[in-house]
């Protein structure tokens, strides 16, 4: 099959499953294609080939025999290196962890396994998911495959441009404050980032524990919907996952928006935002309205203090996270050293890169005796009004629509020189992880330089489906005018 790295992970699934395909010339076509292209985008920290071939032939029998029937079974999937995978290099793009093999796999990608997919390798990220643009990674910067002097995003860039290389089917990635959503909207891809405790964090190396979510990465909505319902479970070795009533997902993929009302916030339609990304995200709202839906414009408060709210307590999280990081356990370990302090001092200072550095001593600082109250406190009590912001608002909307980022990707090296700029590139998205809710990122358009714009479609807690529908109903009208 020519095009079969064209097809989304559900159409591959069936076309294996039909015996027109199998898993094997699919896990080939994707090894080929990162030969080809890895070079120059570096989507990948490790391609695991030989166990990908020899997964896919295990894969291949069972789906021939009967045993695996499931919508993903044969796929092939590449997982952001956050999380922990058996017996594979987990490195968090971080030279503290260079040499890491975990011993166990997280529980996503478990239930990944239990469903067929097969895994691929590791894809490149900021350094423990620290970044807006997948620039701070140890192991070199990922490009936007659309345009090579641009960034994919971060901090799951490398998931985000695997999948829009076609260099995997669909990928994971784990969203702290919009990496998962800003790097599928740079990418022109689809993710998701579910409602908190929805997928187990087990075996996600943390970096901010309250915000930390993990997502899928995919062509469509249907994928999205489809890996989600397969990561999606209640996890007794995660102290905050949540006991769903329902996982069913996939039945939220209907076309019907009818009566369903969409808030439009002032607040991310204002200053900043560039004019192309606008136009594009009020023409999604435009079509959902035609397509049946009450489009409204809202006040939602607080939006200006999300971002300080935001990197006070991820970075007093990160502070907690990473201090085991010190060379004693596992991970990189400085060679000449003078005592324990100086082992603990070196290993880390050489361990980790300037971002992470930066952040853990921020997250310190705000920790400290003297300024807990001051910052840490405050930030917490910031973000309880901000959950209270958007509980007022779903009393009256069902989704809220907005940009992903105030512009498309930036040009490579633009942004880690200021990193103020960076964090505030952040504005549209870390709200969501703040109250906990589900947002989605889907392509809407492209700007003028021939890079994907994305919209934002913001649900309530435990209310995937509401956005899945939505942006179903989006996608499918999209691909009716294109058609």
């Amino acid at each position: 099959m020519d095009n079969i790295l064209e097809l989304t992970a559900v159409e591959l699934a069936k076309k294996i499953k039909a015996g027109e395909t199998t898993s094997v010339e699919a896990t080939e076509a994707v090894l080929m294609q990162i030969k080809e292209i890895e070079s120059e985008i570096n989507c990948y920290v490790t391609v695991d080939e030989e166990g990908a071939r020899r997964r896919a032939l295990q894969v291949q029998r069972q789906i021939d025999d009967g045993t695996l029937t499931g919508p993903l079974a044969g796929v092939p999937v590449a997982i952001k290196d956050n999380m922990c995978t058996k017996d594979m290099l987990t490195t968090c793009s971080s030279r503290i962890l260079e040499n890491f093999i975990p011993t166990y796999s997280a529980e996503a990608v478990l239930r990944l396994e239990a469903a067929g997919a097969v895994i691929i390798g590791k894809t490149n990220m900021d350094e423990f998911a620290m970044g807006s643009t997948t620039e701070t990674s140890y192991f070199g910067v990922t490009k936007n495959p659309w345009n090579k002097e641009h960034v994919p995003g971060g901090s799951s860039g490398g998931s985000c441009a695997a999948v829009a290389a076609k260099e995997t089917y669909f990928s994971l990635g784990s969203d702290t404050g919009g990496s998962i959503r800003q790097p599928s909207s740079f990418c022109g891809v689809t993710g998701i980032k579910p409602t908190y405790g929805t997928v187990s964090r087990y075996g996600l190396i943390a970096y901010g524990s309250s915000l930390d979510q993990i997502g899928p990465v995919a062509k469509d909505v249907t994928d999205c919907a489809t890996i989600l319902e397969a990561i999606a479970s209640y996890d007794s070795k995660d102290s905050t996952s949540v006991k769903r009533e329902d996982y069913d997902f996939v039945s939220a993929l209907t076309e019907d928006v009818k009566g369903l009302k969409i808030g439009l916030p002032k607040g991310y339609f204002a200053e900043g935002l560039e004019e192309e990304v606008k136009q594009a995200v009020l023409k999604v709202a435009d079509e959902l309205e035609k397509k049946g839906a009450i489009v409204e414009w809202f006040d939602l408060p607080l939006v200006e203090y999300a971002i300080p709210a935001y990197y006070v307590i991820a970075s007093a999280e990160a502070s907690s996270n990473l201090a085991r990081f010190d060379g004693v356990k596992y991970g990189y370990r400085i060679e000449n050293f003078d005592g324990l302090h100086g082992m603990y001092k070196k290993t880390r200072s050489h361990g980790f890169g300037a971002e992470v550095k930066r952040r853990i001593m921020l997250g310190s600082f705000v920790l400290s005796s003297g300024y807990y109250d001051a910052y840490y406190l405050k930030a917490l009590k910031t973000k309880a009004l901000i959950k209270k912001a958007f509980d007022e608002a779903f009393k009256i909307y069902d989704i809220i629509l907005g940009p992903v980022a105030p512009t498309t990707a930036p040009k490579l090296g633009a942004s880690l020189a200021d990193p103020i700029k960076m964090y505030l590139g952040d504005i549209y998205t870390i709200s969501v992880n703040l109250a906990g809710l589900p947002a989605m990122s889907l392509p809407c358009g492209m700007d003028s330089k021939g890079l994907p714009i994305g919209v934002q479609l913001i649900g309530d807690c435990f209310d995937e489906k509401t956005i899945i529908r939505a942006a179903y109903t989006y996608e499918k009208s999209r691909e009716n005018k294109e058609a």
